[in-house]
């Protein structure tokens, strides 16, 4: 195969989420299911052992995701001391994980389930079950519940700032369609059948069915939520 083609292939494994995992699996990598690379182009798995990489399931990988189980420092030593030195770790990464945008994962870590690793973080060590980190090197901030909690708290006031940035910036009150994500304040769960341009199944995924059975919310359309954001 020359090089040209080459490119084409790597191309096309790259070209989505699906395909980029199942080349991954081919190469001997492990990955559980429900995992999704949002830029697979941008992506770095190292597979130079592709044995020493574990990822599970419903693991969110951002832009420029990388995972390093090696390093060639013995290059530096090879000409002081004339000696190769081996380095190699394995990466292990639990379920349920979101890394935002630019994280790296260094050989040798164990990345805990139910963590959310900060955008631009470097994970050099272990991070436990249900923690925040963040940093180069990352290092853990909270707990997955207190950082549960503080969202839960400004998410509000940041849905009506959105909704103030929109009447602004384009100059025409918000629709339901602008709401992507911010629905759950005036889009009850029994009603959500009704409001066709939010993709709510799509963004509450598994947790839909008890979503819909229980939610109320708090505002009981969207122009009461407009004016209480003070927008109408």
């Amino acid at each position: 195969m020359n090089f040209f083609n080459k490119i084409l292939v790597l191309l096309y494994w790259r070209s989505n989420s699906d395909r980029y995992i199942s080349y991954l699996r081919k190469q001997g990598v492990k990955i559980g299911e429900n995992s999704v690379f949002r830029g697979p182009r941008c992506a770095a798995i190292d597979l130079t052992r592709p044995s020493l990489v574990e990822i599970g399931n419903y693991v969110d990988m951002n832009l420029n995701f990388t995972i390093l189980t090696h390093d060639y420092a013995t290059s530096v030593f090879l000409r002081v001391y004339k000696k190769f030195i081996n380095s190699s770790g394995k990466v292990k990464i639990g379920n349920n994980i979101y890394f935002g945008k630019n994280c790296t994962v260094l050989k040798g870590v164990t990345i805990g389930d139910n963590c959310i690793i900060g955008a631009g973080s470097i994970v050099n060590a272990n991070i436990p079950d249900n923690s925040v980190a963040v940093g180069v090197p990352a290092k853990v901030v909270c707990s997955l519940e207190d950082y549960y909690k503080k969202r839960s708290k400004l998410a509000l006031e940041e849905a009506f700032e959105y909704a103030h940035s929109i009447k602004n910036r384009f100059n025409r009150l918000p629709v339901d369609s602008d709401f992507r994500e911010e629905f759950p304040y005036f889009v009850s769960g029994k009603e959500a059948d009704n409001y066709k341009n939010i993709p709510i199944k799509f963004q509450m995924s598994e947790a839909y069915d008890i979503w819909a059975e229980n939610h109320v919310a708090p505002y009981e359309n969207l122009n009461a939520f407009l004016k209480a954001a003070g927008v109408l």
